[in-house]
């Protein structure tokens, strides 16, 4: 939730969306929903970033999820305990093995059979470094799948390194 969030400097509106994927201009209803309650909110932390996201997955699974941070508190942490979890999608196969994941494919052989991923030891080296940084937990014996309070954040590192 945003209350007790600072109004501080409200940045302006983007000019344009990004050209691949992006949503018409007057999506930005979110943004401007942010900076509205920015405003309402005496304080001077400088702001606040979020991440919100609803979609339904493949396999008709509904996710929605809403998650913000305070701008200045952000900005005077320290982020190198955050450099395992970049770490951990910086890899193309885990990139990969997660995008299948939420496409359906949960079960490690089924994950195994996919080209690509490598062999079935990389295939659990890589599903070992995704659970350490929290992005894939175990559902079950031989079985992997993102927490939902994971695939929205795990979306918007895709939307945000797109050029």
């Amino acid at each position: 939730m945003l209350e007790g969030w600072a109004a501080g400097e409200v940045l302006d509106r983007p000019r344009a969306a990004p050209e691949r994927g992006a949503l018409p201009e007057e999506a930005f209803w979110a943004l401007e929903g942010l900076q509205t309650r920015l405003a309402d909110v005496a304080s001077e932390s400088g702001g606040a970033v979020m991440l919100i996201g609803s979609l339904t997955l493949p396999g008709g699974a509904p996710v929605a999820w809403q998650q913000g941070a305070d701008a200045a508190g952000l900005l005077d942490a320290d982020w190198s305990d955050r450099a395992a979890v970049f770490g951990a999608l910086a890899h193309p196969v885990r990139i990969e093995l997660l995008r299948h994941m939420l496409n359906g494919v949960q079960a490690t052989a089924d994950l195994a059979a996919i080209d690509g991923l490598g062999t079935t030891g990389q295939l659990h080296h890589h599903l070992r470094q995704l659970v350490a940084a929290g992005w894939v937990r175990q559902s079950g014996r031989g079985s992997y799948e993102i927490p939902a309070a994971r695939i929205v954040p795990l979306l918007a590192c895709v939307v945000g390194v797109e050029r």
